[in-house]
């Protein structure tokens, strides 16, 4: 309950300090198609960070959701400037579900986010930071085919930090573990 409590106040502040307008470049959004699925090829996310955040390092909060708008699962994960950072769709963001339910097609949101004390600790509070690049490959559904494009930017509000927030602090609470996506390979 103290834990419930220490984070609930966490997630206050930081609605507290963000500013009631909206952010531009900070959201990121994609899909995945045809994932875990037999004879298609594995697809990827591919994040950056630019550098031309102030501070250096940015955090890539990860939120990953079914085609019922439900979240699946969530990670933060480190990049440095002029970094890259490879998630495998199937291995990385859909291969640890709260539900045991592995995805084949959803959504992706990403917030390019502030580290805190120098670590991407799991994004249940964002604190958002423009900058961040996104990139992901889509296996198609006639051939399995592959296609890559650069990840939409979205406007970021209060609400949806709000929201994404206390989604990811639910899975983290009832998941024992599940829930919790992974970061991948470089940078």
């Amino acid at each position: 309950m103290k834990k419930i409590m220490i984070v609930a106040c966490a997630l206050a502040l930081a609605l507290c300090t963000v500013n009631a307008f909206a952010q531009t470049d900070t959201l990121k959004e994609d899909y995945f198609a045809n994932a875990n699925t037999a004879g298609a090829p594995d697809a990827t996310v591919r994040l950056s960070n630019p550098g031309t955040y102030a501070y250096g390092n940015l955090c890539a909060s990860i939120f990953v959701f079914d085609p019922n708008q439900e979240l699946s699962e969530c990670c933060s994960c480190l990049l440095t400037p002029d970094g890259l950072r490879t998630l495998s769709v199937d291995t990385d963001l859909t291969s640890n579900p709260l539900t045991g339910v592995t995805l084949t097609t959803g959504k992706i949101a990403i917030v390019s986010t502030v580290p805190v004390s120098g670590t991407c600790p799991l994004p249940t509070a964002v604190y958002p930071a423009a900058a961040l690049r996104s990139w992901g490959t889509h296996i198609q559904n006639s051939n399995f085919t592959t296609t890559e494009t650069a990840s939409q930017d979205a406007t970021l509000s209060s609400y949806e930090i709000s929201r994404l927030g206390k989604q990811c602090l639910a899975l983290e609470i009832v998941g024992s573990g599940k829930g919790v996506c992974s970061c991948g390979s470089g940078d």
